[in-house]
């Protein structure tokens, strides 16, 4: 593997699929657009601004939410698409004749959910975190109050590293097999991916249910989906901004588990790639 082919692969995702950065992007600007009119209303109508730490922080967490809830949507869908989409354009055909391996190939698609994207979100959000605080700042000015208030009630670089935590652990670690069985139905799938990917997986639960009358299969899918929110040694930190648990997350039996098999899901949409042709 060429670690030069790879980066140049994972530009080539940024340039042919550009919803991995727009879609976000859209979402913050709306999300600027909102806070900007809010803050006018808080100047104009008179509307006290709460410095209470928690209320104070709700705003702030619900756009890391709603970032990483449109992050996390757009890398289902590109990796859906990721190997599927060549092949259904043919476009593989002259991607197979560039000298880039297969593997190469495949992991610099791999890599746009578990490092791109992550990435992406938590620039954006801390972007846009910030022209929240400036807006705040702002109101706090024209009503006559100091703005060091807000800056120092509200805890935003211990927000910030818990964003940042979150993020690598949960949606680029724990994710990883979600990701690597989306890319193998992408490699595998003639027609449907989207169908091929989720239906197996309510298929399979619903026969737990009806054959054993357990839901096993489907806890243990709620809990990857979750980020591990089920799993006692995981709740107080994966899913939870406001914990840092680093050393439980470490040791958690379900991360290293998912990442072996995102590895074998991973090999196996190299070997499809290798020798499937075009739809």
């Amino acid at each position: 593997m060429n670690p030069q082919a790879t980066v140049w692969s994972v530009r080539r995702e940024l340039w042919e699929n550009r919803s991995i950065y727009l879609a976000p992007l859209a979402v913050a600007a709306v999300t600027i657009f909102g806070s900007f009119i809010a803050a006018i209303g808080f100047a104009t109508h008179g509307v006290k601004l709460d410095t209470d730490p928690d209320k104070l922080a709700r705003p702030f967490n619900l756009i890391a939410v709603l970032l990483m809830a449109t992050t996390f949507i757009v890398a289902v869908f590109y990796c859906l698409d990721a190997l599927h989409g060549e092949r259904r354009d043919r476009s593989i055909l002259f991607w197979k004749s560039m000298p880039v391996s297969d593997v190469s190939t495949v992991l610099s698609k791999a890599a746009i959910p578990l490092i791109v994207l992550p990435l992406i979100t938590f620039v954006l959000t801390i972007v846009t975190q910030l022209v929240m605080l400036l807006l705040g700042s702002a109101v706090m000015l024209i009503r006559g109050h100091s703005a060091a208030v807000l800056w120092t009630t509200l805890p935003w670089f211990q927000m910030s590293g818990m964003l940042l935590y979150h993020l690598l652990s949960v949606h680029s670690l724990y994710y990883a097999p979600i990701f690597g069985w989306l890319l193998l139905v992408s490699a595998w799938a003639k027609r449907a991916p989207f169908l091929w990917a989720f239906l197996p997986m309510f298929a399979i639960g619903i026969v737990e249910k009806m054959a054993f009358n357990t839901s096993y299969f489907s806890a243990m899918m709620a809990s990857r989906i979750s980020g591990g929110a089920e799993d006692p040694k995981m709740a107080s930190g994966a899913m939870m901004l406001g914990h840092f648990t680093p050393g439980e997350f470490l040791s958690s039996p379900g991360l290293w588990t998912g990442l072996v098999v995102f590895a074998l899901f991973v090999a196996v949409a190299v070997r499809l790639r290798r020798y499937r042709g075009p739809i």
